[in-house]
Protein backbone atom coordinates (compact mmCIF):
# COMPACT_ATOMS: atom_id res chain seq x y z
CA UNK A 1 0.00 0.00 0.00
CA UNK A 2 2.37 2.53 -1.56
CA UNK A 3 -0.35 5.40 -1.01
CA UNK A 4 0.39 5.32 3.02
CA UNK A 5 4.23 6.43 2.52
CA UNK A 6 3.67 9.85 2.19
CA UNK A 7 6.21 11.73 -0.46
CA UNK A 8 9.00 13.61 1.58
CA UNK A 9 12.07 15.10 1.36
CA UNK A 10 15.03 13.00 1.80
CA UNK A 11 16.81 13.00 4.64
CA UNK A 12 20.44 14.73 5.00
CA UNK A 13 23.98 13.13 5.83
CA UNK A 14 23.77 14.29 9.29
CA UNK A 15 20.36 13.44 10.02
CA UNK A 16 21.16 9.64 8.74
CA UNK A 17 24.35 9.57 10.71
CA UNK A 18 22.15 11.00 13.68
CA UNK A 19 19.73 8.74 13.38
CA UNK A 20 22.05 5.46 12.87
CA UNK A 21 24.63 7.04 15.77
CA UNK A 22 21.70 6.44 17.91
CA UNK A 23 20.56 2.75 16.25
CA UNK A 24 24.17 1.48 16.79
CA UNK A 25 24.45 2.91 20.36
CA UNK A 26 21.22 1.33 21.48
CA UNK A 27 22.35 -1.80 19.66
CA UNK A 28 26.13 -2.62 20.82
CA UNK A 29 25.41 -0.60 24.56
CA UNK A 30 22.02 -0.49 25.14
CA UNK A 31 19.19 2.04 26.81
CA UNK A 32 22.07 3.53 29.14
CA UNK A 33 23.79 4.50 26.05
CA UNK A 34 21.41 6.98 24.37
CA UNK A 35 20.16 7.97 27.91
CA UNK A 36 19.55 11.38 27.60
CA UNK A 37 19.80 11.95 23.69
CA UNK A 38 16.30 12.00 22.82
CA UNK A 39 15.81 15.15 25.02
CA UNK A 40 18.90 16.66 23.45
CA UNK A 41 17.78 16.02 20.05
CA UNK A 42 13.83 16.89 19.40
CA UNK A 43 14.17 15.27 15.64
CA UNK A 44 15.56 12.35 16.85
CA UNK A 45 12.38 10.78 16.82
CA UNK A 46 10.94 12.23 13.19
CA UNK A 47 14.64 10.98 12.03
CA UNK A 48 14.14 7.28 13.62
CA UNK A 49 10.85 7.30 11.83
CA UNK A 50 11.73 8.32 8.68
CA UNK A 51 14.44 5.46 8.65
CA UNK A 52 12.37 3.40 9.55
CA UNK A 53 10.17 3.96 6.84
CA UNK A 54 12.69 3.23 4.55
CA UNK A 55 14.17 -0.11 6.84
CA UNK A 56 10.08 -1.51 6.35
CA UNK A 57 8.49 -0.62 3.64
CA UNK A 58 11.10 -1.64 1.07
CA UNK A 59 11.10 -5.43 3.21
CA UNK A 60 7.42 -5.68 3.52
CA UNK A 61 6.04 -4.23 0.16
CA UNK A 62 4.34 -6.93 -2.02
CA UNK A 63 6.91 -6.97 -4.79
CA UNK A 64 6.43 -7.07 -8.60
CA UNK A 65 8.89 -9.32 -9.23
CA UNK A 66 7.75 -11.96 -7.51
CA UNK A 67 4.41 -13.83 -7.31
CA UNK A 68 2.28 -12.40 -4.72
CA UNK A 69 0.74 -14.74 -1.90
CA UNK A 70 -1.48 -14.35 0.96
CA UNK A 71 1.78 -14.41 3.40
CA UNK A 72 2.95 -11.25 0.96
CA UNK A 73 0.21 -9.51 1.57
CA UNK A 74 -0.51 -10.14 5.11
CA UNK A 75 3.60 -9.01 5.52
CA UNK A 76 2.86 -6.10 4.03
CA UNK A 77 -0.28 -5.37 6.31
CA UNK A 78 1.78 -6.11 9.06
CA UNK A 79 4.52 -3.60 7.59
CA UNK A 80 1.86 -0.62 7.54
CA UNK A 81 0.54 -1.28 10.76
CA UNK A 82 4.01 -0.99 12.21
CA UNK A 83 4.93 2.33 10.55
CA UNK A 84 1.23 3.74 11.09
CA UNK A 85 1.93 2.88 14.91
CA UNK A 86 5.53 4.39 14.79
CA UNK A 87 4.34 7.59 13.57
CA UNK A 88 1.81 7.87 15.89
CA UNK A 89 4.27 7.59 18.91
CA UNK A 90 6.81 10.06 16.93
CA UNK A 91 4.02 12.66 16.75
CA UNK A 92 2.31 11.91 20.00
CA UNK A 93 5.43 11.63 22.19
CA UNK A 94 8.64 12.32 20.44
CA UNK A 95 11.21 12.50 23.18
CA UNK A 96 9.85 9.38 24.89
CA UNK A 97 8.96 7.98 21.60
CA UNK A 98 12.12 7.60 20.04
CA UNK A 99 13.69 4.75 22.06
CA UNK A 100 10.71 2.86 21.27
CA UNK A 101 11.15 3.58 17.88
CA UNK A 102 14.77 2.58 17.69
CA UNK A 103 14.00 -1.04 19.07
CA UNK A 104 11.59 -1.41 16.84
CA UNK A 105 13.86 -0.89 14.06
CA UNK A 106 16.30 -3.04 15.96
CA UNK A 107 13.67 -5.84 16.81
CA UNK A 108 12.64 -5.86 12.61
CA UNK A 109 16.18 -5.78 11.54
CA UNK A 110 16.87 -8.85 13.61
CA UNK A 111 13.64 -10.64 12.80
CA UNK A 112 12.83 -9.73 9.41
CA UNK A 113 15.78 -8.80 7.07
CA UNK A 114 17.36 -12.04 5.83
CA UNK A 115 21.29 -11.73 6.39
CA UNK A 116 22.90 -13.19 3.66
CA UNK A 117 26.38 -12.96 5.39
CA UNK A 118 25.14 -14.05 9.03
CA UNK A 119 27.01 -11.07 10.26
CA UNK A 120 25.70 -9.37 13.89
CA UNK A 121 22.92 -7.06 13.90
CA UNK A 122 25.55 -3.89 14.53
CA UNK A 123 27.08 -5.01 11.27
CA UNK A 124 24.08 -4.57 9.53
CA UNK A 125 22.90 -1.67 10.80
CA UNK A 126 26.31 -0.20 9.93
CA UNK A 127 25.65 -2.03 6.08
CA UNK A 128 22.20 0.08 5.90
CA UNK A 129 23.39 3.28 7.51
CA UNK A 130 26.60 3.20 4.72
CA UNK A 131 24.23 2.73 2.19
CA UNK A 132 21.46 5.16 3.34
CA UNK A 133 24.43 7.85 3.20
CA UNK A 134 24.66 7.12 0.09
CA UNK A 135 21.67 8.08 -1.31
CA UNK A 136 21.67 11.55 1.36
CA UNK A 137 24.89 12.67 -0.29
CA UNK A 138 23.77 12.09 -3.80
CA UNK A 139 19.94 13.73 -2.79
CA UNK A 140 22.16 16.11 -1.11
CA UNK A 141 24.63 17.08 -4.00
CA UNK A 142 22.08 16.62 -6.68
CA UNK A 143 21.53 20.09 -9.41
CA UNK A 144 18.69 22.42 -7.71
CA UNK A 145 18.28 21.02 -4.18
CA UNK A 146 18.47 23.46 -2.07
CA UNK A 147 19.22 22.76 2.15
Amino acid sequence: MPYLIPPRTPLTPEQVERAFDYLLALQTGGGSNVAGRADADPELAFLLLRVAEDIVWPAAAVGEESEPHSDSFALEEVGCILLSALRDWARDSPTTGALGIARSIIRFVVNVIPDPDDEDTATTLETMRDEHLVLAHAMDSAPGTHR
